[in-house]
């Protein structure tokens, strides 16, 4: 955490310029850069793999771009979401649980109109379910892949889930993937990935034991 609190207040740009850091190519094309440069400022090791960031600690990080006043923009990602076995999946043994067990919130504030190397790492914060909020995070996940176990893809939307919901994740809108309907039938459809709404990570950057509606 002295590490995390030691950036607050330095520019991307300057991070990566400290570490060395390419930071050529267009916002739309590196729009993980930034992200990754703080993983790389902190020492996190865990890369893409099916691996926390920080396994020693069991830690997750997660960057949040924030407006001038601290509230998120865009909802948090978490992971993917294996639409091919929701009917086996069970909160207690999911990756999504995994992942929220303990997370470092690492806010970035960002201006409008301005370059993605100008955003500045804002103070962190470390974060662990309270019971009540696993509880919440439980239904979510429970409504969410109990839809899709029973063949009812189509009708999920982002709608669904009061902290935690389902958005498409993929390289572009050409991706697809196939899961079986309801009545057995092969249904191609764009791949999915859990994401903490901004009511959510908004109010945890504040209080870690927030309980928004």
């Amino acid at each position: 955490m002295a590490r995390a609190h030691a950036l607050a207040g330095t520019q991307i740009g300057d991070l990566a310029a400290a570490l060395g850091v390419d930071t050529g190519g267009s916002a739309v094309r590196t729009k993980g850069v930034p992200g990754g440069i703080v993983e790389r400022a902190l020492g996190a090791t865990g890369g893409s793999a099916m691996v926390l960031d920080f396994p020693d600690l069991a830690v997750e990080l997660k960057t949040i771009p924030v407006d001038s006043r601290g509230t998120p923009i865009e909802s948090t990602y978490v992971c993917t979401f294996s639409l091919d076995d929701a009917e086996d999946q069970e909160w207690e043994t999911s990756w999504v649980r995994a992942k929220l067990s303990r997370v470092l919130f690492v806010p970035l504030v960002t201006k409008e109109g301005t370059s993605w190397r100008s955003r500045r790492v804002a103070s962190p914060v470390l974060w662990t379910p309270t019971r009540n909020q696993e509880d919440v995070l439980r239904n979510d996940f429970d409504e969410i892949v109990g839809l899709v176990g029973v063949g009812r893809i189509e009708e999920l939307t982002a709608h669904f889930g009061r902290w935690m919901q389902v958005r498409p994740k993929a390289a572009h809108g050409r991706v697809r993937t196939v899961v079986r309907g309801s009545d057995g039938e092969a249904i191609a459809t764009v791949p999915r990935g859990f994401y903490l709404r901004t009511r959510f990570t908004g109010a945890l950057l504040v209080d870690p034991s927030a309980e928004p509606e």
